[in-house]
């Protein structure tokens, strides 16, 4: 599975394309295929988001984990204020990362 990521533009949340749109929930990105690269080209050219790339995920019960380490981390949010990070669909979400 390949999902597509980057940050948005306005807040520099990271973000995850829906298959329509950015959002801020790993559970919500789609598999993008082949066609990552010319969407992500699309989306950096409208500035809704920057610097977009294509990462490896697995598809799981709970939605798309990705393959490497950056990119769980960056999914979960801040690692320097446990408070404000995102509350994931995968309650083993905290595991990702050991």
């Amino acid at each position: 599975m390949k999902i597509l990521t980057g940050n948005d533009l306005a807040s520099g949340d990271v973000v995850w394309w829906t298959g329509s749109g950015w959002s801020r929930h790993l559970a919500d990105a789609v598999d993008v295929g082949s066609n990552g690269e010319a969407i992500a080209h699309v989306e950096e050219a409208a500035l809704r988001v920057n610097v977009p790339y294509v990462i490896d995920a697995e598809a799981t019960a709970e939605g798309p984990r990705p393959a490497h380490i950056k990119d769980r981390i960056r999914a979960l949010g801040p690692t320097v204020r446990p408070d404000l990070t995102l509350k994931p669909a995968d309650p083993n979400a905290g595991s990702w990362v050991i």
